[in-house]
């Protein structure tokens, strides 16, 4: 099944949500605090920085610190810009998109806040999702007079759309497409100024602290990954479902939660298709970026990807290496060549053609050609193939022999593992 639609959207027992539970439409957002008078700009930095709030877009880079490099680039009679950055390219994720359409209110709030704090002339959302766009749309007419316009930015959806260099080249009148860098958006971006993009999850997490600040945030979550964050969970032949969760959550209670047995999991995608596979030890694994980093892995977007004793690992990665060859931006070499000949290689192993020298080289470029491209697509790939053959050496060795029962039976042959096609409640 190529795409999972609808999913429902919760949170576990004992949480009381910061996000999903906020009220969509204007009279009970402001009832509950939204749009408040804002304080200074100087206290309401102060507040983040000591939030330790991360972006929620995939890096997980503090807020505070990129706020800080924009002010830091402003020099006499230069305003920034400020971007909400909802184009969700990551096929297994919709936590976004769902932001974008149910909780408008609290993406333009935080949205701003974070123009107040850079004192900042321009606040565009940049989006592709035509709902999210009429969402917004709506948002915007219904919250009236702001200290700033809110614009709305639409581009063609992709995988590299969302890259903050693609969002600064297509708001410059370009393609969506990532652009070398140096510069950073932070020092040169949109009209050549200094331009904040941030993951709209993010901006409604801003929002929530300038209601209830600094300490109350860091209530929930751990130490170095404080609050709570938007997971968007699919396979085991489940509905996919959004969760919010706090930082530190444990895989297992999770698929608890998610009713999925954890003996059925053989592994996940974690974070999306970027940081590749992680085999069963993810059982044992919490959902926080210090965990996850110290396991090789990371959290991404939130997006997790089950795989159960149906999933060929070997297939789900031949499949996520022809969707990065099909999404890549085609401007370095490296990129679209390097990513088409792994996935050659992968498809072989999948269908059982591949020879002893072509899983060589596949070894190889699953190393070298990591930081080779502009954008991060590349270093997706190898991630890809690297982990397969790390952590799945058992079906690769199948593969090799011409032996999975699993492919024989069912192959798995989806042009985006593990998409989320459409977001309603």
């Amino acid at each position: 099944m190529d795409a999972i639609a609808n999913p429902t959207v919760i949170s576990p027992p004992g949480l009381t949500p910061r996000i999903i539970d906020v009220p969509g439409d204007i009279a009970g957002y402001r009832a509950v605090g939204g749009y408040a008078p804002l304080r200074s700009a100087a206290d309401l930095l102060q507040q983040v920085v000591a939030s330790g709030l991360r972006g929620r877009g995939g890096a997980g880079f503090p807020l505070g610190t990129k706020l800080r490099s924009v002010t830091g680039h402003c020099g006499p009679g230069v305003r920034p810009v400020v971007v909400a950055n909802g184009e969700e390219g990551e096929p297994a994720s919709a936590k976004d998109r769902w932001l974008l359409r149910h909780r408008p209110h609290l993406v333009l709030d935080g949205l701003r806040v974070a123009a107040t704090i850079l004192d900042a002339d321009r606040a565009v959302v940049y989006l592709s999702d035509p709902a999210a766009a009429d969402s917004i749309t709506a948002a915007i007419a219904e919250a009236g007079e702001m200290p700033i316009t809110f614009e709305i930015h639409t581009v063609e959806p992709g995988y590299v759309a969302g890259e903050e260099t693609a969002a600064v080249r297509s708001l410059n009148g370009g393609l969506a497409k990532p652009m070398d860098k140096p510069p950073r958006p932070f020092a040169k971006g949109v009209e050549r100024r200094p331009t904040l993009i941030s993951n709209v999850e993010t901006l409604a997490n801003l929002a929530w602290i300038h209601r209830h600040g600094a300490a109350e945030f860091r209530s929930a979550g751990t130490a170095d990954s404080p609050g709570t964050f938007l997971a968007t969970v699919t396979g085991a032949g489940r509905e996919a479902a959004i969760y919010e969760l706090p930082h530190g959550f444990s895989i297992r209670d999770l698929l608890a939660l998610h009713g999925v047995p954890a003996g059925t999991v053989r592994g996940a995608l974690l974070g999306g298709y970027f940081n590749g596979l992680t085999n069963q030890r993810v059982l044992d694994l919490s959902l926080d970026h210090e965990t996850l980093r110290g396991a090789g892995t990371g959290l991404g977007c939130g997006a997790i990807s089950l795989l159960t004793e149906q999933d060929c690992p070997v297939a789900v990665t031949a499949s996520v290496l022809e969707y990065f060859d099909r999404e890549n931006a085609g401007q370095c070499g490296s990129c679209f060549n390097g990513i088409a000949a792994m996935s050659a290689v992968a498809s072989a192993l999948r269908e059982g053609t591949a020879a002893p020298d072509d899983l060589e080289r596949f070894d190889r470029w699953s190393t070298v050609l990591r930081g080779r491209g502009a954008c991060a697509t590349l270093d997706a790939a190898t991630n890809a193939a690297r982990t397969l053959l790390d952590e799945f050496p058992d079906a690769v060795k199948r593969h090799r022999d011409g032996g999975c029962a699993i492919c024989a039976a069912t192959p798995f042959t989806a042009v985006r593992p593990f998409d989320v096609e459409a977001v309603t409640r």
